[in-house]
């Protein structure tokens, strides 16, 4: 499989695994109404859950620390996207093991990326990398979603699926520490440990309750996820026609296995 083809799998992957983390066990099962009283750990989970499902946008910023990851051109090790209800999404995804850059931009069915010069490098062997690198630095392949190498975009810049995924249990336990300030964000965090994983949510302090931060460590995981820019539009800018490439032109360069 090509890394171009990889690299919209990963995409896809990469959002999967924040709805496991964002979705798992400690933030779904129980709603507010289901609480009452003050807010306990399970309330305070359900509170950020409802007030992420009423998103109309956000922007995700996700690291993978993990080894694996970092030493994987074919994996990423970190993202920012902003996504929204409708599909439309604009943000970066860099990958491991010197494997390089590509800006994302989807909106309705049109996919924009913009490889750097590591990517093409790491994507085509010797003097073939080296030309793209020169030819398609700073031009963005330009397709739709019904093209097979760009079509993973479209699972991973749709919001409503990740708001969709939230149907698991809550844990027996979840476990309050004490309140602290993350980036100057004033947050509480929620723990809990399932299969050997231990996850924390970081919920805000004031209100509306949110989802400020998830992470989750254990053998070979190591990730984390941000959640910034709650129902702030995601940027609208669409690449002009002079710095775009249509995807069909490059497709013979791109290696299919």
């Amino acid at each position: 499989m090509s890394r171009t083809r990889g690299f919209t799998r990963a995409a896809c992957a990469t959002t999967a695994a924040a709805v496991g983390l964002l979705f798992a066990p400690g933030l779904a099962g129980v709603s507010a109404a289901q609480t009452g009283g003050n807010p306990d750990p399970r309330r305070l989970a359900a509170q950020a859950q409802e007030g992420l499902r009423k998103a109309t946008s956000i922007r995700i910023g996700y690291t993978d620390h993990s080894a694996a990851a970092m030493s994987n051109n074919r994996l990423p090790t970190s993202m920012s996207l902003a996504l929204d209800r409708a599909g439309n999404c604009a943000g970066t995804m860099t990958m491991g093991g010197n494997g390089g850059t590509v800006e994302i931009i989807k909106r309705g069915d049109e996919v924009w990326l913009k490889p750097d010069g590591t990517f093409w490098k790491a994507e085509l062997p010797g003097q073939r990398g080296i030309d793209a690198a020169t030819s398609l630095t700073g031009r963005y392949l330009h397709g739709s979603t019904a093209d097979a190498l760009l079509s993973g975009i479209a699972g991973s810049c749709d919001l409503s699926t990740l708001q969709k995924a939230a149907t698991v249990t809550a844990p027996p336990s979840l476990t309050e520490g004490l309140a602290r300030a993350l980036d100057d964000t004033r947050v509480v965090p929620l723990s809990f440990t399932v299969n050997g994983l231990k996850s924390t949510l970081y919920i805000t302090t004031d209100m509306p309750r949110r989802l400020y931060r998830a992470t989750q460590t254990g053998q070979g995981t190591n990730l984390d996820l941000t959640f910034t820019d709650y129902d702030k539009p995601v940027p609208t800018r669409i690449p002009p026609t002079n710095e775009t490439v249509d995807i069909s032109k490059v497709r013979a360069q791109l290696p299919t296995k």
